[in-house]
């Protein structure tokens, strides 16, 4: 049977033209096709250019615009994640501010002392024997064995004592700073003691208890310092123990701190305040906390305008030993946060009028990827230990005490309870007290690891404060206003106030423009795209399509080659392994411009075409002999004219 007429064209096609490599250019050639045709001229005038001096100088002039596009990208690549601040300034009615205030003195010390009492003993025993200190009775010291021989067992669990009894490596706290010291190591001219001996140096001891051979000695500044430590070391070890209840009774009512007070010109009372018991301020009251659902506001600046409060400090009944000051504290806040009243609280004068100023300002930034902040704390791996929105203080207060429960086995007691935990106390637990002071260590120095885990609000409300004092009341003024307010009080005239049991207290908007501070992307994906554009027709008169072009030959098409050119060597070793032949010479396969199969789609141009190789076993064109027969002169007329034939007779 007649062979089919495609099978005869390719039999003749393999016989005239044999093809056995990859039927596409080597790696060389695309890269000289790609500089022939391509855009970029940098490129075209490095193949086409004669002479090397020039070449070399197109190719320095084309890496150099490579160069300066990728700087010039990756310039815009990192201000693409930068963002611009931009303030707002608006002037309309604002929404007043929380505003928490806490007696410096968190219990009155007339309930307290049954329950300090034993403390409250030892501390003036440790004024005796170290500085000679006694009520009504001559200031003689004691000896250190003395005392130590006479102290209780809550006393001896860590007691007071001089530091020239130790001889263990030991704990200084100095000047706010931990440090890994000698216990006996110490200098005449330090300023730790006011003796100037360092034998008088005053600390507590804190021990391991399951290794007593792991102790800590803590010493301070001055004996002050040490004694109001060491006394609230072991006051958090009481309070821990009573009921919150009972710790409610034991501190201040609305109507013991609270005389007067007036807001945005009228009169308010105890029931514009919550109260929330902190644990170390005892009862705090916060003024428009929202908790009913409605927050006051105020449409006119001034010191008129906002809160006014006349608080009652009660000086006669603080603490000797837990505060040294008197007075109270205030801060102020959004109604979703936490008033940390311990770590940004304000402190207010007695017998003085403290004006607080504000100027209200709402700041948002930009999360990822234009800074490491978090919108609600969702995915910090922090529980929220205080009910409130999330903020940076809430998240480390939170980390340590999570950390805390996990390495001493309970809670520290100035922060609030995680679920299924306790309080600490020596009762129940004989190691926390060293146990946190560890802890508390390694989180000074960020090695718990909180202060990395913990982020930035990326949005807050802040209210900045311009704080004035006057002295309050005036001489002239004195005497009938603090009868006035002793009648206020329900006392008799006789017994009225001092005003150092006083404090006069402003709250107010200094002015009702609010500031907006925001952050918003310096560059949008229409203004990258743009620049990109312009660097590349700047520097290699390059566009979008000459990008895909690139992606498609450097890295389409030269993958697709090596991987051909692979596949072949394998095919070949192949081959030759089965028939136990090595690869001869005529095996080559040829290539590139060997291969005549292997020509472009687009029809040559005539430069192009005289480049076209011919085949090896093809002969050599010759030009045609010249066909003679066309040489010949034929009439184009089969009949002559008869004016043609009278000229040729005659």
């Amino acid at each position: 049977a007649a062979a089919a007429p495609g099978k005869k064209i390719t039999a003749r096609l393999k016989r005239t033209l044999p093809v056995r490599g990859p039927q596409a250019p080597t790696l060389s050639e695309l890269m000289r096709w790609y500089c022939l045709n391509t855009n970029t001229h940098g490129c075209r005038r490095i193949v086409v250019s004669r002479g090397r001096l020039r070449r070399l100088l197109w190719i320095l002039l084309t890496l150099s615009a490579v160069g300066l596009i990728l700087w010039q990208c990756a310039e815009l690549l990192m201000n693409y994640y930068s963002a611009s601040v931009s303030v707002t300034v608006q002037f309309q009615k604002l929404p007043f501010p929380a505003v928490t205030i806490c007696n410096i003195n968190p219990y009155k010390y007339s309930a307290m002392k049954e329950y300090l009492s034993e403390l409250d003993k030892e501390t003036k025993k440790a004024l005796e024997t170290f500085y000679g200190f006694s009520e009504g009775k001559s200031k003689v010291r004691r000896s250190v064995d003395d005392w130590n021989s006479t102290g209780s067992d809550f006393f001896q669990q860590i007691p007071l004592l001089k530091v020239e009894d130790f001889s263990r490596t030991a704990t200084e706290l100095h000047s706010g700073q931990k440090r890994k010291i000698e216990g006996s190591v110490f200098h005449k001219d330090s300023s730790i003691v006011n003796s100037g001996d360092s034998n008088d140096i005053i600390g507590f001891q804190l021990c391991d208890a399951n290794n007593s051979s792991e102790c800590a000695l803590y010493t301070f500044s001055s004996g002050v310092n040490a004694i109001q430590e060491w006394y609230k070391l072991h006051y958090m070890n009481i309070m821990a123990q009573i009921p919150l209840e009972t710790k409610e009774k034991l501190s201040y009512s609305a109507d013991d701190l609270l005389l007067t007070c007036f807001f945005d010109g009228l009169s308010c009372d105890k029931r514009h305040f919550t109260r929330f018991h902190h644990p170390l301020h005892g009862n705090c009251y916060t003024f428009n906390s929202g908790e009913n659902g409605t927050i006051l506001s105020t449409s006119t600046g001034g010191s008129e305008y906002g809160l006014q409060v006349v608080l009652y400090i009660d000086e006669a009944d603080y603490n000797p030993f837990l505060v040294t000051s008197t007075g109270a504290k205030i801060i102020v806040h959004d109604q979703n946060e936490y008033p940390f009243i311990e770590d940004i609280g304000t402190e207010i004068e007695t017998a003085a009028a403290t004006s607080i100023g504000m100027h209200f300002t709402r700041s948002r930034k930009l999360s990822k990827p234009y800074s490491d902040c978090t919108e609600t704390g969702a995915d910090i791996p922090v529980e929220n230990l205080y009910n409130k929105s999330y903020s940076l203080q809430i998240c480390l207060h939170s980390c340590f005490q999570k950390a805390m429960v996990d390495s001493c086995g309970c809670a520290q007691y100035a922060q609030p309870l995680p679920t299924g935990a306790e309080y600490c106390n020596y009762k129940k637990n004989p190691n926390w007290m060293y146990c946190y002071y560890r802890l508390h260590e390694k989180f000074v120095k960020e090695q718990l690891g909180c202060q990395q885990i913990c982020k930035d609000a990326c949005s807050f409300k802040e209210w900045a404060l311009t704080t004035s004092i006057a002295q309050w009341p005036s001489t002239v003024s004195e005497d009938w206003m603090l009868r006035v307010l002793s009648w206020d009080k329900g006392q008799k005239l006789n017994k009225k106030l001092n005003k150092t049991d006083l404090a006069n207290l402003m709250v107010f908007y200094k002015d009702l423009n609010e500031r907006f501070i925001s952050e918003n992307p310096a560059n949008t994906l229409v203004i990258l795209l743009s620049n990109f554009g312009g660097q590349l027709g700047l520097w290699m008169s390059c566009s979008v399509v000459c990008v895909i072009e690139i992606v498609e030959v450097f890295f389409i098409d030269s993958l697709s080659i090596v991987m051909r050119r692979q596949w072949q060597k394998a095919k070949k070793w192949w081959h030759g392994r089965s028939s136990g032949k090595a690869p001869q010479a005529s095996d080559v396969e040829r290539q590139g411009h060997d291969n005549p199969v292997c020509i472009d789609e687009d029809l040559p141009t005539f430069t192009t075409a005289l480049r076209l190789p011919l085949p090896q076993d093809s002969p050599l064109p010759r030009t045609p002999p010249p066909n003679y027969s066309t040489l010949r002169l034929e009439t184009a007329f089969t009949e002559q004219l008869p004016d043609t034939l009278e000229l040729g007779q005659h």
